[in-house]
């Protein structure tokens, strides 16, 4: 069993950064998940969004890895639950694979907070337990897989900014559009004057 932890900060506040992480994928950054359905989402009398999802993945591993393991597909599909507590200012997220579990199993916990001393900013803090089962040289892959999943992360935090930039550009465009929508009638009312 191999545990792998990180932690990185966002300078954006924790709703603009739950906003983007909602919506992470598909994105360019993280092409190895090419499905996202949501299968359950509900939100409970404490005011706290449950979303249940499940991801359609290419896992990224090395060929040496494939090889060792004895697949030559590896597409896995993951569960994933998330709790968004806006009162709390809290966003928990856990997935699993539920394919190759008789392989490997990966269980990853994202919380998303926002920053103790800087509102502006959130923290997130990402953790993944990582068991290869039954094969030999079990550690090694178990090594290679953490290694898998830090260059994933730096490429989700990519895709995190690169949601949160798609996000804003939207809202200015939104909000250009209103403006002109607004002073289309006032000029035809000064006009007519």
């Amino acid at each position: 069993m191999k545990i792998w932890a990180s932690e990185h900060i966002f300078d954006h506040p924790w709703e603009t950064v739950t906003k983007a992480a909602m919506q992470k994928y598909p994105n360019p950054m993280n092409p190895g998940v090419f499905g996202v359905d949501v299968l359950d989402r509900s939100v409970d009398t404490e005011g706290r969004l449950h979303s249940t999802r499940l991801l359609s993945t290419e896992w990224g591993l090395p060929s040496m890895a494939k090889s060792i393991i004895g697949v030559t597909r590896t597409c896995t599909y993951v569960q994933e639950h998330s709790v968004v507590d806006p009162k709390e200012k809290s966003f928990e997220l856990k997935s699993t694979n539920i394919s190759f579990t008789n392989l490997v199993s990966v269980d990853e916990k994202l919380t998303y907070k926002p920053h103790p001393q800087d509102p502006e900013k959130t923290v997130l803090t990402q953790e993944a337990l990582i068991s290869v089962k039954g094969i030999s040289l079990s550690s090694y892959l178990e090594g290679l897989m953490a290694k898998t999943i830090s260059v994933n992360a730096g490429k989700g935090r990519e895709a995190m900014e690169w949601v949160i930039r798609r996000l804003n550009t939207e809202i200015e465009e939104l909000a250009a559009t209103a403006r002109g929508t607004i002073r289309a009638p006032m000029a035809a009312a000064v006009a007519d004057k």
